[in-house]
């Protein structure tokens, strides 16, 4: 079909500008950090987005990715339960076991020592965390807390994404052992935010 005569946002436009880097984005994705050079943070996530569009031959749905989790969560938690055959019980809310006013609530516990944290997100973000290989910085504190509220060994961060046309490509799992000086000190921020939240009820 004669790319031309398109009619914009509709499915056939959105599927052939699929992979493609628009005008609409260029200054995006040729802006560079105004000292360096380097690609500024935009410019490297719209790079990540058009690679995971060329995979998984799915135009990028910037609108709903967090309804997107939330409908992926269970099917993610299937994945790890066939990928490893482990013992999943799902908890609500589990309370930290000193710090009144403080709880975490993981998708799932893992075995007797085990806990996981899911994340079915973009299919751009998927592939820069499977590039990564490792937590992303924004995740590390929601593992900490996980851990310190179940007193847990270690936690399997996962991200899961099943758009992407190869199955290797799909999940990305990385465990994060316990450690108790981290612990000990994210438990002491935490202390002190709580402290903020108790001053600010009291004054009100």
């Amino acid at each position: 079909m004669d790319p031309t005569i398109l009619v914009q946002r509709s499915p056939e436009w959105l599927q052939a500008r699929c992979g493609s880097l628009g005008s609409s984005k260029a200054s995006a994705a040729t802006a560079t950090l105004k000292r360096g050079g380097g690609a500024t943070k935009e410019a490297d996530d719209l790079a990540w987005e058009i690679a995971a569009e060329r995979l998984t031959g799915q135009p990028a749905r910037r609108v709903n990715a967090l309804q997107w989790g939330v409908d992926h969560e269970e099917e993610a938690r299937d994945a790890y339960g066939f990928m490893t055959n482990a013992p999943l019980n799902q908890v609500g809310l589990v309370p930290h076991p000193t710090i009144i006013g403080a709880h975490a609530s993981p998708d799932a516990l893992i075995g007797d020592d085990g806990v996981l944290e899911l994340k079915c997100p973009t299919s751009g973000v998927h592939l820069k965390w499977r590039s990564m290989g490792v937590v992303p910085e924004e995740h590390l504190e929601q593992i900490w807390m996980a851990l310190a509220c179940t007193e847990r060994q270690w936690c399997d961060f996962m991200s899961y994404d099943p758009r992407f046309l190869e199955p290797r490509l799909q999940t990305f799992v990385v465990r994060v052992e316990r450690d108790a000086s981290i612990i000990k000190a994210f438990e002491e921020r935490v202390r002190k935010f709580i402290k903020t939240v108790d001053q600010r009820v009291a004054a009100a």
